[in-house]
């Protein structure tokens, strides 16, 4: 039976050192504070709009005429907001472009190095970004947007290289729950960028960047002297040995056995590591993998849409409801605090079935209804909030669960067993293709509220979940009918 099974698995938690907690704590909070940077300027886009923009726009804010006239870089508001909507676009494109380089770096080099190096470089980054240039009053559009680009490289840094880290020190037992509450670092990040940058917003949004940079920084430098990459740097065992005893562990939760039960292995895991070199993959061989692609191309429509909300909710509660934008920031916390939920529970509810993608694909279905629930929100705050927070649970929840656990998955199932070069490829590759859509997104989202509304923007968001889901149709009807055979053998033998 499946539930037995599972928490036959699940006991294995119980087998956790101190140090699988230290290095779960330390690959969270590093993510945390690399998307806590991103999430400052998402919602700092409203000041960043009014100081862009001539004096006539700015009521509010009292400098000399002659600043304006000489450093404002767009003639309105609107102006300015397609800007920042460009400005996510090229950040996700090149973070894309990064992901796949530094999936293949990763796998290739020392993960503490790579990751922190990408965090303390790009907090420097952000730092000449937000809070350099106001300091000195230089606005140059093209330094702006050189400046993102070398930001979304080295932001590309770490989503490859702590997936990679917790697969060297988790296993699949109880991946989907490990890895669901895991992956609740980028929405821990979203509440942490915008309560640091509400705090500190009416100073100046310069301050809202220098605070997430410095602490960014840090974070970077007790990575480097702190995370371990692997359990063998201590002396311990790899994951892939401890698996390789036990026999259910050969099942991956993503292949497409036709008949689970009979499966037996047949060769000897202690041989075969005699014999096979630990060598990285190649970049095509990991495309070719069993399901890559699939779970690529669905989560370059998901991560759009999930993305889309990181960047746009502040903005859009504020413009579309007119609320202040500290209150906006504070609102949209409720949107990652779905994902988190949902993110957890949908990995526990995958473990259970030991199946993924049915799983993904009712809880996509469902977020259909709750976009058009969500596009239809009062003006009235306590409302948003409960609809934002069922909307985050059945897409922010899917969109956590294909980048950590079934990027894991991926990246480690049966055709590459024995080779752990390969998970930082793998979920580079899958994030990656994720960024390519959130990119193109970024620019359609702006695009698409200029000229037809927010309204229209939520429509675009249901085509881009339905397309989700099409995606990974052929895996959802694989493993629909794995398990209908699974309970029909059961029924047969009892």
């Amino acid at each position: 039976m499946a539930w037995p099974r599972f928490l036959q698995r699940g006991a294995l938690l119980t087998s956790f050192s101190h140090h699988h907690l230290a290095v779960f704590l330390l690959t969270f909070f590093s993510y945390s504070l690399l998307h806590a940077s991103r999430k400052t300027f998402s919602n700092v886009k409203v000041s960043i709009s009014k100081q862009w923009t001539p004096n006539a726009f700015n009521t509010s804010l009292d400098l000399p005429a002659e600043i304006w006239s000489s450093n404002h870089l767009f003639p309105s508001t609107e102006e300015a907001t397609l800007f920042l909507g460009t400005l996510d676009t090229v950040f996700l494109f090149s973070y894309a472009v990064g992901l796949f380089i530094s999936g293949i770096i990763g796998d290739r080099l020392n993960l503490r190095w790579v990751l922190s190096f990408g965090m303390c470089s790009s907090a420097f980054v952000v730092f000449v970004f937000g809070t350099l240039t106001e300091w000195l009053h230089f606005y140059n559009k093209w330094f702006y947007c050189g400046l993102w680009i070398v930001n979304g490289l080295l932001q590309s840094t770490g989503w490859p290289c702590v997936v990679a880290v917790m697969g060297n020190w988790f296993g699949k037992a109880g991946r989907g729950v490990v890895f669901g509450l895991w992956s609740a670092c980028a929405s821990v990040g979203n509440i942490l960028g915008a309560f640091l940058a509400s705090s500190v917003l009416q100073y100046g949004y310069e301050y809202a960047f220098l605070v997430t940079a410095s602490v960014q920084f840090a974070g970077g430098i007790i990575i480097f002297f702190g995370l371990l990459v692997s359990p063998e740097e201590i002396g311990l065992p790899s994951i892939g040995a401890e698996e390789s005893s036990e026999e259910d562990s050969q099942r991956p939760l993503i292949d497409g056995a036709e008949n689970e039960d009979d499966y037996e292995p047949n060769y000897s895991i202690q041989e075969d590591r005699a014999v096979v070199q630990v060598k990285a993959i190649s970049f095509h061989q990991a495309c070719c993998l069993p399901g890559v692609i699939p779970y690529s191309l669905a989560y370059a429509c998901l991560k759009l849409v999930n993305y889309s909300f990181f960047f746009w909710l502040p903005f859009y509660l504020s413009n579309n409801f007119g609320w202040k934008e500290a209150e906006a920031d504070k609102l949209s916390i409720w949107y990652d605090v779905g994902g988190i939920i949902g993110g957890t529970l949908l990995g526990f509810i995958s473990d259970v079935l030991q199946k993924r993608a049915p799983v993904l694909a009712l809880s996509l279905f469902l977020a259909v209804g709750s976009l058009v629930g969500y596009s239809r929100s009062p003006n009235n705050k306590s409302i948003n909030a409960l609809l934002m927070t069922i909307t985050g649970f059945f897409i922010g929840g899917p969109s956590n669960m294909v980048s950590s656990a079934i990027s894991a998955d991926l990246g480690r199932q049966e055709l590459i067993q024995g080779n752990s070069e390969a998970l930082a490829t793998v979920t580079g590759i899958v994030d990656g293709t994720g960024s390519i859509g959130a990119a193109v997104g970024q620019y359609l989202v702006s695009l698409i509220q200029d000229n037809l509304g927010w309204m229209w923007v939520f429509y675009f968001f249901i085509l881009m979940t339905s397309c989700t889901i099409l995606f990974i149709l052929p895996l959802i009807v694989r493993e629909v009918f794995s398990l209908v055979q699974r309970r029909q053998a059961h029924s047969l033998n009892e």
